[in-house]
């Protein structure tokens, strides 16, 4: 069956046809590792897990290139102000490296949370600054780049076109330049490649022009060329990547290779909060751990996002989340009904569903449809295994860990109640965690509710007492 994706380039759905025959090969912007991620943040790594399980489910093979941004990004997308992670290394009072490595393990520690499968290789920009040296001196070998006092600047007026990806004229488009405005400039849209350091200035290295350090766009085409060749499958990130970061890519790549980097790029839409926009300033940037302080799985998260396709915007609120959370309950509690049941079902009844599901995800990933076959199947009278396994099946692409489901009951065969059920999932997720003092704590309270946890090697047992 065909897959179909929007594709920002051409503005239409365009049928996926990988440059390899089995494997598909994708290049996502990853994060800037100054600060915490944030509920938005992981939309698009949501997103991201939803293509590459979607590509598997299909029997593809997949060549995954993920960046780290380490080094580079300024505090505006439209590359003004300074170095986030200087200055977030100056407030903190770390040293950037330290910074960098702190929030990349909480990244990935929030990856495992949400079930998020990762690419094959996830790759620091601070470990590819000769890649990113050698794309410059190209750049300028071919014509496409100067110097100034300042730095590196690109020439856009050697493009045939520019910009390709926005539907901005010219005179719109936010210049992509890492610095303030630079009367040596040839063209006042010239983006800047590389930067030329101030003396306090920390993360720098030796180049031919100085002490120095790479501009934001710089990495992922280095990166994305050295992993991937000159043209691969697909590149994703944010609706925000478009108007500048995927734009200026486009221009790099095109003046050190001749050629668009990806055949297809597919953009995330924004996460909103309260029909708003997310803000610090508005303390509303929500964190995967204050989620689950609010008694919201990060999978309930997961499920919230596939109320609504990637390229729409979406809206959170406590009550959407909340809802999200009862929704996952009654899923989980749909499977159990399934494994319960005795009828053996027809194969054309799941051949039907599951062409339905496939069909679904395949016409550009659209989960509110998919989900609605889930739906289907979970509300189905007939109570089956069949059922339950096609709903793992499905979970491939899902991801909200349905094979792991258990109908928990004590050991003397007493079915738990649902309240018990949240506080052992809750102590299940501090273990996993290696929260012991919190699993602990859970624990007592089990106890105090007459209920007492055991650990052993075959799992937990629970055991109400008489």
């Amino acid at each position: 069956m065909a897959i179909r994706f929007y594709n920002t380039l051409s503005k239409e759905k365009e049928e996926l046809k990988p440059l390899q025959k089995d494997k598909v090969r994708i290049y996502t912007c990853g994060p800037t590792v100054y600060s915490f991620a944030h509920i938005g943040n992981f939309r698009a790594y949501l997103f991201m897990d939803l293509l590459r399980r979607t590509l598997k489910y299909n029997g593809y093979k997949l060549e995954h290139v993920m960046n780290i941004t380490d080094v580079g990004h300024l505090e505006s997308d439209a590359d003004d102000g300074e170095d986030k992670m200087e200055k977030a290394a100056r407030k903190e009072n770390k040293n950037p490296y330290e910074l960098a490595k702190f929030y990349t393990d909480v990244f990935m520690s929030d990856i495992e949370k949400l079930n998020i499968d990762k690419p094959e290789k996830i790759v620091k920009a601070t470990d590819h600054i000769p890649e990113m040296l050698e794309y410059v001196k190209t750049l300028i070998e071919n014509g496409y780049a100067y110097e100034t006092s300042k730095g590196i600047y690109f020439d856009i007026t050697k493009l045939d076109k520019y910009p390709v990806l926005s539907n901005r004229k010219l005179e719109e488009q936010i210049a992509g330049a890492r610095v303030e405005v630079d009367r040596e400039k040839r063209n006042p849209y010239d983006f800047a490649v590389w930067i030329k350091a101030p003396e306090n200035h920390i993360m720098k290295w030796e180049s031919p022009w100085g002490l120095s350090y790479p501009g934001w766009h710089i990495e992922c085409s280095a990166m994305g060329r050295k992993y991937l060749g000159d043209v691969f499958d697909i590149h994703t990130g944010g609706v925000d990547h478009i108007p500048t970061h995927h734009e200026n890519e486009i221009a790099q790549s095109k003046g050190c290779t001749g050629k668009i980097p990806a055949n297809i790029w597919m953009h995330v839409e924004f996460l909103q909060v309260d029909s708003g926009k997310m803000s610090k300033s508005l303390g509303n940037t929500y964190t995967i751990s204050q989620l689950q302080e609010r008694g919201i799985e990060p999978l309930a998260y997961k499920l919230f996002c596939f109320s609504s396709h990637y390229t729409n915007k979406l809206n959170f609120t406590w009550e959407a989340a909340r809802a999200a959370q009862v929704s996952l309950d009654r899923l989980r509690s749909g499977i159990i009904k399934h494994m319960e049941g005795t009828e053996k079902i027809e194969n054309t009844t799941l051949e039907e569903y599951r062409t339905r599901f496939l069909e679904a995800i395949n016409d550009d990933l659209n989960i509110t449809n998919a989900m609605g076959v889930v739906w289907e199947i979970l509300r189905n009278e007939r109570k089956s295994m069949n059922f339950r396994n096609l709903l793992c099946e499905f979970d491939s692409v899902l991801g909200l860990k349905l094979e792991t489901i258990n109908k928990e009951k004590t050991i003397n065969n007493e079915e738990v109640p649902n309240e018990i059920k949240d506080i052992i999932q809750k102590r299940n997720q501090a273990r996993k965690e290696k929260d012991w003092k919190k699993s602990d704590e859970l624990r007592d309270e089990l106890q105090k509710l007459g209920y007492i946890v055991k650990d052993t090697k075959e799992g937990m047992q629970i055991e109400k007492v008489k």
